[in-house]
C-alpha cells in the first residue's frame, strides 16, 4: 500500500473500533488506541472481558456485533491472533457491511480472509500498525 492511501486512510476515517483492547498500558492496543485517540479519533475498545467499562470516554464492548447501530465505525483495528481474521471477516461483513477500512496489525493477516473482505470493498491494511503509519505519511 502506498503512502498516499495510508494518507487517505487517515483523513476519511473518524471513528475506529479497537477489537483486542487491553486496559494495561503497556500493551500495544492499549497505546495504538491513546495514540489515536489523541490524534482526534473516536476510539470504540472492544474486549470481552472488560465490556461494560470505559476506556478513553467510550464504554468497551464484548464484541463488533454489541456497538450500538448509531455509532458508525470506519474502521475496525484488530489485535488478534491471525487465526481469528476469517471469522471476524464475516462479523464485519455481516454486521458492518459499508465499513471502510479494515486494518491488521504488525503480525497479523490471513490471505484468504482479506481478500474475501475486499472483494466486499473493504480498504485492507495488513500487518502494518497505525501509530507507526501515521506520523511518517501526515
Amino acid at each position: 500500500m502506498r503512502d498516499d492511501d495510508l494518507r487517505a486512510i487517515f483523513e476519511r476515517v473518524k471513528t475506529v473500533a479497537v477489537v483486542g483492547y487491553s486496559a494495561n498500558p503497556e500493551r500495544p492496543s492499549h497505546q495504538v488506541a491513546e495514540f489515536l485517540h489523541s490524534k482526534g479519533y473516536r476510539v470504540i475498545p472492544i474486549n470481552p472481558g472488560l465490556a461494560g467499562q470505559y476506556a478513553l470516554g467510550e464504554e468497551i464492548f464484548p464484541g463488533l456485533a454489541a456497538i450500538p447501530a448509531d455509532i458508525t465505525i470506519d474502521m475496525v483495528d484488530v489485535f488478534r491472533q491471525s487465526d481469528a481474521v476469517p471469522d471476524l471477516v464475516e462479523d464485519v461483513l455481516k454486521i458492518m457491511p459499508k465499513l471502510d477500512v479494515l486494518w491488521l496489525q504488525l503480525g497479523v493477516s490471513h490471505p484468504i480472509a482479506q481478500r474475501r473482505a475486499a472483494e466486499a470493498g473493504n480498504t485492507v491494511v495488513a500487518s502494518r500498525c497505525p501509530k507507526i503509519e501515521y506520523p511518517r505519511v501526515i
